[in-house]
């Protein structure tokens, strides 16, 4: 999965110890985004906005991963993408989750051949 824009926000906003990401996770950071068109002052208006959000996100990257500004600037100031690893690193995650075993799956893997019908699986004892 991937986490990229304002959900990569949210998710290092989120309550520590349950910022999670899956090992193939990619987390993708950049600055805000907007276009303008029109008037001068309405361009004016919009570039003014966006500088302010850049700054708020980059406050909100610092409160919660532990990175100085300055580094946060620097890695905000063009795409930014991390594997899971390097998100666990940079405090944007707390843990790196890996796939459950099944209760119906023995060590090697393999089924018990029970129903298990909860997740949608197939009895093979009929």
């Amino acid at each position: 999965g991937m986490t990229a824009s304002m959900a990569t926000i949210l998710l290092t906003a989120g309550e520590k110890g349950k910022r999670f990401a899956m090992p193939n996770a990619t987390i993708h950071m950049h600055q805000a985004l907007g276009g303008a068109r029109g008037q001068a002052v309405d361009v004016e208006i919009m570039a003014k906005e966006l500088l302010r959000e850049n700054e708020l996100i980059r406050q909100i990257l610092v409160k919660h991963t532990g990175q100085d500004g300055e580094k946060i600037r620097k890695d905000f100031d063009r795409d930014f993408f991390m594997t899971a690893e390097q998100a666990k690193a940079y405090g944007i995650i707390d843990e790196i989750l890996s796939p459950a075993e099944t209760d119906d799956e023995d060590d090697n893997g393999k089924s018990d051949g029970k129903d298990d019908t909860k997740n949608g699986n197939k009895s093979d004892d009929k």
